[in-house]
Order: C-alpha cells, then sequence, then structure tokens
C-alpha cells in the first residue's frame, strides 16, 4: 500500500479527500491529513511517504515551498498540486518542479481519482526498477564468482583473456600470488551427528557464509565458491597465509568440521593462475595420507606420492563400479591394488587415514545409489575408529575387504525388481505432476492397473501409502523451494499442488514442525 499524505487549509476540501477517495482499492492508505504546511512537513521528516496531495495556497508555507522542501528528502516522493483557477502563476511553478501532477478546483473526486491512478503507474514503474537494480545487485557475486572460477579451471589466452583481466581487474592484484584451495572435510559424515542441520549442505553452506565474510574483512577480495565442499581464494601475501588459518582456527570452533587448505605454486601473472590452481587441487588429494585439517602444499609433496594419489582415485572408481556390478573378482583384485599402493606409505597413521578416505568415499559413492554406508552396515561414524586399533596394513584392510563384500552383498540383493522399477517410474511421474491434483486412480489408469492393486504394489516397494508419499514429495519440493527462491509462500503452496494455503501451512508445520515461513527465515 503506497503511503498518502493530504495537506489542505481548508477543512472540508481536508475531510472530502480523506472520506470519499476508495484509497483502499487505489492501493493507497492514508498515513495523515493536516491543514498547515508546517505540519505536513514535520510528517514528512518521520514517515517515509509516498504521495504529497497539497493545495497549492496555504499561509505560511505554500505547497510549491512544501513539495520543494519535500523532494530533497524524498527524491521519488509524487506530489499532486489542488487549487484553483486564479492561481496559474503557482501551476508554472509547479510544473517545473517536473514531478507532479495538478488538479483544479472546484474538484471532481473522478479528477482526483484519476491523477492517484496516474501517480500508482508511476510508482509501479520505479517499483519494478527498483527490483530488476536489486536483482542485477544479487547477480553481481554470483557471475564475479562464475568469472574468477573460469579463469582458475581453464587456460584462457588471446582476447578472452585480456577481457577477463580487463573486467575482473586483475592486472591490479598484489603479485605474485598463490591460489589456495579450502575443503570442508567429510561433510557428507555430518548428517547423522547433528541434528540440527537438516542436510550436509545446511552446515556447509553456514559455515562457507562466515568463512567468505571473515576473509573479505581480512582483505582477500578474489575469492570464488568451486564445489559445495570448497572454496578459491587468491593469497599475495605470506602474511595472508597466517590470517587464513587465524579465521579457520576461530570458524572450527564454532563449526563441527575441520578443513583441509590444498596450496598451489607463485602465480606472477594472470595466465599462471590456472597451473597454480590445478597445484592446489593436486595437494587436496594428497589428503588421503597427509590427514584432516592440514595446509598442505603442493611443492612440498613427494611426485610419487602425486601419482598414488592420483592412482588411488582411479583404483577406487573401479571398485566402487565392481562393488555396484557384485562383481567378486574384480572387488578383490581392485583392494589387492589399493593395499599395493598402500605398501608404499611408512606411516601407520597415514595407512589409517587412508582407510578411513575409502569408506568415506564410499560412502559419498552410496549416495549417488540412495543409500547409506553407516545405515547399511548398522554403524555411526565414530565406530570408525576401529580403524585405530588395528596394528597392521594388513589388518585395515582385512577389515576393509569384510565391508566391502557385505556392502556389495547388499546392493545385489537389493537389486530393482519389476515392481521396482514400476514404481521408480511412478515416482518420477509423480516428481513432474506434484503442481496437479494427483489421486492413486489416476495413476492406476496411466500404468492400466486397478487403484487396489497399485496401491498394495506401491506400499511394498515404497513402506508409504500412495497418499501419504504424495504428501512427502510435495513437502520436501516446498521445503526446497522455500530455502532456494525467493517465491511467495502462496506460489510455493500453489507449485506443489496445495490450493487452500491454510491448508499447506498446516500440513507444512506438521511435517517440519514450523510454519513455511518461519522455516525460510530460519535457512535463509
Amino acid at each position: 500500500m503506497y503511503k498518502v499524505l493530504l495537506a489542505d487549509d481548508e477543512i472540508l476540501d481536508l475531510e472530502g479527500m480523506k472520506s470519499f477517495i476508495p484509497w483502499e482499492s487505489l492501493g493507497m492508505t492514508v498515513v495523515d491529513s493536516v491543514n498547515s504546511g508546517f505540519a505536513a512537513w514535520e510528517i514528512l521528516q518521520k514517515e517515509n511517504v509516498d504521495i504529497l496531495v497539497t493545495d497549492v495556497r496555504m499561509p505560511n508555507m505554500t505547497g510549491i515551498e512544501l513539495a520543494q522542501k519535500a523532494l530533497k528528502i524524498h527524491d521519488e516522493l509524487q506530489v499532486i498540486f489542488v487549487s484553483g483557477y486564479q492561481d496559474f502563476s503557482y501551476v508554472k511553478q509547479a510544473i517545473a518542479l517536473n514531478a507532479c501532477n495538478y488538479v483544479l478546483k472546484p474538484m471532481q473526486d473522478e479528477e482526483l481519482i484519476e491523477e492517484l491512478t496516474k501517480v500508482r503507474l508511476e510508482l509501479d514503474r520505479l517499483q519494478d526498477r527498483k527490483e530488476t537494480e536489486r536483482a542485477y545487485q544479487q547477480m553481481i557475486p554470483i557471475l564475479k564468482n562464475q568469472f574468477l572460477l573460469q579463469i582458475l579451471q581453464k587456460p584462457y589466452d588471446g582476447a578472452m583473456l585480456n577481457i577477463m583481466k580487463r573486467e575482473y581487474k586483475l592486472e591490479e592484484l598484489n603479485w605474485p600470488v598463490n591460489v589456495i584451495l579450502l575443503e570442508v572435510d567429510d561433510i557428507s559424515s555430518w548428517r547423522s551427528n547433528h541434528d540440527e542441520f537438516e542436510k550436509p549442505q545446511g552446515l556447509n553452506e553456514q559455515f562457507f557464509t562466515s568463512l567468505h565474510k571473515e576473509l573479505e574483512s581480512c582483505g582477500f577480495k578474489n575469492i570464488c565458491k568451486v564445489t559445495d565442499q570448497r572454496l578459491a581464494v587468491l593469497m599475495d601475501t605470506e602474511r595472508g597465509k597466517t590470517e587464513i588459518q587465524s579465521v579457520l582456527k576461530q570458524l572450527c570452533q564454532e563449526y563441527p568440521l575441520t578443513v583441509t587448505v590444498g596450496e598451489g605454486g607463485a602465480a606472477h601473472q594472470v595466465e599462471e593462475l590456472h597451473p597454480s590452481y590445478m597445484m592446489a587441487e593436486g595437494a587436496l588429494d594428497y589428503k588421503m595420507f597427509r590427514g584432516k585439517g592440514k595446509w598442505i602444499l603442493y611443492n612440498e609433496v613427494p611426485t610419487e606420492d602425486r601419482e598414488d594419489a592420483r592412482s588411488l582415485d582411479v583404483r577406487l572408481d573401479s571398485l566402487f563400479a565392481a562393488m555396484t556390478n557384485y562383481e567378486i573378482v574384480k572387488i578383490h583384485d581392485e583392494i589387492e591394488a589399493i593395499q599395493v599402493l598402500a605398501s608404499h606409505i611408512g606411516s601407520k597413521s597415514t595407512v589409517r587415514n587412508l582407510g578411513m578416505y575409502i569408506m568415506l568415499k564410499l560412502d559419498a559413492h552410496l549416495h549417488t545409489m540412495h543409500e547409506d554406508l553407516f545405515r547399511m552396515l548398522g554403524i555411526e561414524l565414530k565406530n570408525l575408529d576401529v580403524l585405530l586399533q588395528f596394528e597392521t596394513m594388513d589388518d585395515i584392510f582385512s577389515w576393509l575387504r569384510m565391508k566391502v563384500f557385505e556392502i556389495s552383498e547388499r546392493l545385489n540383493f537389493r537389486k530393482p525388481t519389476k515392481n521396482g522399477r514400476l514404481v521408480e517410474e511412478i515416482i518420477g511421474n509423480l516428481r513432474e505432476r506434484l503442481h496437479d491434483n494427483i489421486t492413486l486412480r489416476d495413476m492406476a489408469n496411466r500404468f492400466s492397473f486397478s487403484p487396489n492393486y497399485l496401491g498394495v504394489l506401491f506400499k511394498e516397494e515404497t513402506g508409504y501409502n500412495f497418499s501419504d508419499y504424495v504428501i512427502k514429495l510435495r513437502m520436501e519440493r516446498a521445503r526446497d523451494l522455500l530455502v532456494s527462491t525467493k517465491l511467495k509462500i502462496y506460489e510455493v503452496a500453489y507449485q506443489t499442488g496445495y490450493q487452500y494455503l491454510p491448508y499447506f501451512s498446516r500440513q507444512f508445520k506438521e511435517i517440519y514442525g514450523m510454519t513455511p515461513l518461519e522455516y525460510r527465515r530460519k535457512h535463509s
């Protein structure tokens, strides 16, 4: 509702405007009505008024003088002057203000309503422009992040590089700089141990938001998000390393996680940022041997260890594929090959780090299949401390081999049945039609089943009644839209199939323990 202030020394005219104009239907509300310019000026200094309707001729302070003063503090204020024919000299002054409309007395309500409608359209246009500018300002950090990330990840040259140098002002950096990558350790494992974060990204996003702010306050301006777990920073001084370590130490006391840092070699010009970035990635690969929460310099990692780190990731991918397909011989061969790589390691603690690394990489792989390592094995993350109790590398790999075969057998047992594939197709169809009115009968007709039979099959495969599962999907979609978009609550409700907002809010609160608005405020 746009705020309107009325000023006129003729009480009858003032009361007429206040009472007979349909302010609410115009999208406006009258904040006050006064009979002098001075009284109006006092209100304008306190209230953020959008529209001033004022008589031109008022004692002590005319409407023109009032408007001139008001426009200095409210440059988007819309002014409508009201006065008689005899005051045409004032009309010329009003027009000169270039922000005003004029209504002559004796005034008909329709004439004032027409001018108010014009003013509202102008205010709407200004609001749209502000929204566009606000959206653009919100896009700048995203574009800046993407811009720097492109420079780091691709070896640009020629015209494209010159454009990037100019737009990102990279020549103004205090060269040389080192690319460093800060990686949150084992973020997926926190989901079971920290209930205040509904999913690991919740903890991750909050941490990186805090980290980004702290680094910027320390003078680090060239920062970009690489993945949900990694942040890249251009570090230009040795003092910078000390400051970053101090920030990390402080934040890791506030958040239940650790961060490993990989540092690339020095870059003396823009063209060398990409090689430095690749070195930082290589340093992070060595985390499996060095352990979590360390600052790893690429140039200090032995060449043979870099090769082992790369080979290990290739071997793990092959092992996970064999586990998924229940290829017993290949599983055995890949574990043997990984053990050979581990035999090059001299430190027992590093072998244990390697074992922990393998299990957590396996957990991440299982999540792509909607499986959970710890749930499958019936253990908690803290129980992986069993790796610390083994005395030899053979003991560690015997334990790993046993667990890997156990998981592979479980995956093979859970391979999709014919009905399972049918239910997956039904769920996919549901996800595409959450905004529709979906019934079990509609779905049964679509897949040529009786509703009762399909309902039984669906519950056998999912553990949910059909209607409960639809609610589950809708609530999950609503939750994601509330956090990831700026849609209004009623728009979220509509996109998830709810026509009645109170019912949507009530059902959301039953599942998440808070209203949609409360949920958005907590997670924004």
